[in-house]
């Protein structure tokens, strides 16, 4: 077990990254901003999701193949990034009444959960950055390495949807202001859009 002075320095770096902009919580901003709180929350339980993936991934070894293989960093990398324009394609195109009908039914909640998963896995700098932070706080001397990074993992996912989930209240309760005009709405899925692309034009140039 690691010492709870490791356990709290982790925490609180982890909280600090969590506020740090990034692709993961501007997509939490924008969503949670124009579809409402209970999407930014579920939004945050997909990308949390994918966390796991990546624990995993540096806990067996496998993460370390997107930072030896420019082939594999740049195919995830790819698929990503065309991910992340295909959904900013969706919001330019989207229309007020679009927004409504979503406000008046049910969100399409399992949708939002898929996308968080699929923003944060095909991210592979999220990988390497996994594999620089998470082992620095493991100490073999401890126990089993890959369970003291499973471990982290958890705590840092538990900080994660604190923070995160912080920003989907504040912003849900901005957006509920602001999608009572139709005018509105349509900018701000443009505005969506736009941070969108530039998310998945930040993902293409992005390198090892």
């Amino acid at each position: 077990m690691l010492p709870i002075e490791t356990l709290i320095t982790f925490f609180s770096a982890s909280v600090l990254l969590g506020l740090a902009p990034g692709p993961d919580n501007i997509f939490v901003l924008t969503q949670s901003a124009l579809r409402g709180k209970s999407a930014g929350i579920v939004v945050t339980l997909g990308l949390c999701t994918g966390l796991i993936v990546h624990s995993t991934a540096v806990a067996l070894g496998v993460a370390v193949i997107f930072q030896t293989s420019a082939m594999a960093f740049s195919v995830l990398k790819f698929i990503g990034a065309g991910y992340l324009a295909y959904l900013a394609w969706r919001d330019f195109r989207a229309s007020a009444e679009k927004i409504q009908s979503k406000a008046n039914g049910e969100t399409r909640l399992r949708k939002l959960y898929g996308r968080g998963i699929i923003m944060n896995i095909t991210n592979p700098k999220v990988s390497i950055f996994f594999l620089a932070f998470l082992p620095q706080f493991a100490n073999p001397s401890r126990g089993p390495v890959w369970l003291q990074i499973m471990m982290l993992g958890g705590l840092f996912i538990v900080a994660t949807i604190l923070v995160f989930g912080s920003i989907a209240l504040l912003a849900g309760t901005l957006g509920e202001w602001l999608n009572r005009s139709e005018r509105v709405q349509n900018v701000l899925h443009k505005v969506t859009g736009a941070v969108l692309l530039g998310l998945a034009l930040k993902l293409v140039t992005a390198e090892r």
